[in-house]
């Protein structure tokens, strides 16, 4: 099957960000290519595999000057995306619609990952032409099982199909190049749902679903048996059958297929893809982010601007903490996180097990988020 779109949904793209992996390796302080991050801890939905509930932190309050402060630094220094995803629901935030425009006139790649409750239909016009890529989290498409799953209500789950339904039809209307996908977070027990989210796409007309594991700490909080996604395999390939040349079901294999196991030892990841809390704290990662990890904690961008961050001795400090013999991710950190894939790159490449050649094909849909 001939797919018309050119995603990497199970991978990363840094081969197309050579000069900063170049720059990396030359010892360079480099600004982030992509930054996760989230305007809000505030969410509408109790999700049942909700990692944000691992991520407590001391909050600071994320007002409009912080967040427009945030993204002129965030652009200044030469970050290329903001992914508005993260440890909140970041369309909680009064500042959502702003945020996304702001930094799109500010030269930033802007995303959103949402539950897609909140969103308005009357502002869909003025987001969307701003927006790389929107996509909503759905892990059921059976109301009983959505409801249970997601935290939440039958009303919501109405209002969200209705939502995407109409950001499909305004994409079309006003010939726009967002991609609308939608996600589903599969934990084994909610394998009855995998056929029928995969239909649901195709009948809502997004571009794609992707369906990925569940990530756990190094405690394994969430309880997710990695050793039961063996048994899906079968399910997952008849999801796959779904796609057609417009619409596309993504299974991430790498990481499903991996049980929640490490390549690499050290985490050169962070430098490439930082993460940001909604509670304004910078850390390297999501997974970091809870105040017992302190010691890797940069500081909160509400009462120091980004900028003066990434240019203090600190920030590279805790950069140089994570890739240090002091660290071993494989035993220090939860599995599967959002940086493996560019770790597992930047780990052979440090280790020459590959050499930086120049990409193959087409450059990658939304490059700029790795």
């Amino acid at each position: 099957m001939d797919l018309k779109h050119n995603y990497v949904l199970d991978g990363h793209k840094l081969l197309w960000h050579q000069d900063r992996v170049a720059a990396w390796l030359r010892g360079e302080r480099i600004a982030p290519i992509t930054m996760d991050i989230a305007l809000t801890r505030a969410c509408t939905y109790k999700c049942i595999y909700c990692y944000s509930t691992l991520q407590e932190n001391q909050s600071k309050p994320m007002t409009k000057d912080v967040i427009f402060r945030f993204l002129d630094d965030a652009a200044d220094i030469g970050v290329k995306a903001i992914s508005l995803v993260s440890d909140g629901e970041s369309t909680c935030s009064p500042y959502f619609y702003d945020a996304i425009i702001h930094g799109k006139e500010k030269g930033l790649d802007m995303a959103v990952g949402t539950n897609g409750v909140l969103l308005r239909k009357d502002r869909l016009k003025e987001i969307l032409p701003a927006l790389t890529y929107l996509r909503f989290n759905i892990s059921a498409s059976d109301i009983d099982r959505y409801t249970y799953i997601h935290g939440c209500t039958d009303k919501d789950y109405y209002h969200v199909m209705e939502v995407i339904k109409e950001c499909v039809k305004i994409k079309k209307e006003l010939g726009l190049s967002v991609t609308i996908g939608l996600q589903m977070v599969l934990m084994p027990e909610f394998s009855d749902q995998i056929i029928p989210v995969a239909k649901v796409g195709k009948e809502l007309g997004v571009d794609y679903t992707v369906i990925k594991h569940c990530s756990d700490d190094e405690n394994g909080s969430l309880g997710v048996n990695y050793s039961l996604y063996d048994k899906m395999e079968k399910i997952l390939k008849e999801a796959e059958k779904h796609s057609t040349n417009d619409y596309l079901v993504k299974i991430k294999w790498t990481k499903i297929k991996s049980k929640g196991k490490r390549l690499y030892s050290k985490c050169y990841g962070p430098p490439f893809i930082m993460q940001l809390s909604g509670s304004g704290l910078v850390a390297p990662c999501g997974m970091l982010f809870n105040d017992k990890y302190s010691k890797f904690h940069i500081g909160n961008i509400a009462q120091t601007s980004f900028k003066e961050l990434f240019n203090s001795e600190r920030y590279w400090e805790v950069m140089r903490l994570l890739s240090s013999d002091e660290f071993d991710a494989r035993k220090d950190c939860g599995c599967l996180c959002l940086q493996d894939k560019v770790n597992e790159f930047l780990w052979a490449v440090k280790n020459n097990e590959i050499s930086l050649t120049e990409p193959k094909g087409p450059k990658p849909m939304h490059v700029n988020f790795i």
